[in-house]
């Protein structure tokens, strides 16, 4: 057992010797184990689970969900640490010195009328701060490890700052029409099927950045929404005796359109 005091009560100061204790011999074998490989997607989980928890609004959750990203941070930087690299001061450092110095409307002398202004200003700071000298820097900085629809829609965005963009969503739509026609022939043809389909995707979060849609929450909702009706089609199914596998394709775009009108009545309905 290791020399611990046990508390009612926890701090930040008392999470990070409990990640230090755990990958300290005598620890976690588990732990003591793990790299910043092993355990990225469980960064990428946790984030995502808070996500989730802010989308419920349930303040228990999020708490709870907060927490394990905050271990995540911890434990990455307990990794660095043991390495002699940097510590958990370091990234606090790091943090606030961006935060001073990316707002200068508030830690210096600029003055910014608006929240348009602010991120303006943000944007060409934090340019200079990483280096970038050209739009291509910019657009190469976007992380490639974002969700794709994401990341295309941060792409395009600066893109529109260098001027490379459509003056209305007229030209989106356009292209985005041009890209399912090259689809279709590439699977015609069979070829460059992969490539079509990107860029079919990608002219479609054009469009959605043209209307101020999250492509990633609109394509979230979608599968949502099939999730729902494929389950009403099952019930309808079951109603009949039958399961859907025992069904023909056209019994089950039958059972398909009537849940989906019914949806759409239910719909028009409530609002």
């Amino acid at each position: 057992m290791v020399n611990f005091i046990q508390k009612d009560c926890y701090t930040i100061s008392d999470l990070e010797e409990i990640v230090r204790l755990l990958r300290a011999p005598g620890g976690c074998p588990w732990d003591r184990e793990q790299t910043h490989q092993s355990i990225r997607r469980n960064f990428i989980e946790e984030a995502y689970e808070v996500a989730e928890a802010i989308d419920e609004g349930h303040a228990g959750h999020l708490k709870e969900e907060l927490g394990d990203v905050l271990l995540q941070v911890l434990f990455h930087t307990r990794i660095e640490e043991e390495a002699g690299v940097f510590s958990l001061n370091d990234v606090a450092d790091t943090v606030s010195k961006k935060l001073i110095f990316r707002h200068p409307h508030v830690f210096g002398d600029v003055k910014a009328e608006g929240s348009d202004e602010v991120l303006a200003n943000w944007e060409e700071l934090k340019r200079q701060e990483k280096g970038q000298a050209t739009h291509s820097d910019a657009l190469n900085s976007v992380a490639r490890s974002l969700p794709a629809l994401w990341r295309a829609e941060k792409i395009q965005g600066k893109a529109k700052k260098a001027g490379f963009d459509w003056p209305s969503i007229d030209g989106a739509m356009d292209k985005l029409g041009e890209e399912l026609g090259e689809l279709q022939e590439a699977v015609l043809e069979n070829s460059n099927t992969r490539e079509e389909l990107g860029d079919l995707l990608f002219a479609a979060v054009n469009v959605a950045r043209f209307l101020s849609i999250d492509p990633e929450e609109a394509l979230h909702q979608a599968s949502e929404k099939f999730t729902q009706r494929f389950s009403k089609v099952e019930e309808a199914a079951a109603a009949r005796g039958r399961a859907m596998e025992e069904l023909s394709l056209p019994q089950l775009d039958e059972l398909w359109d009537t849940v989906k009108a019914k949806d759409k009545q239910e719909t028009s309905r409530d609002t």
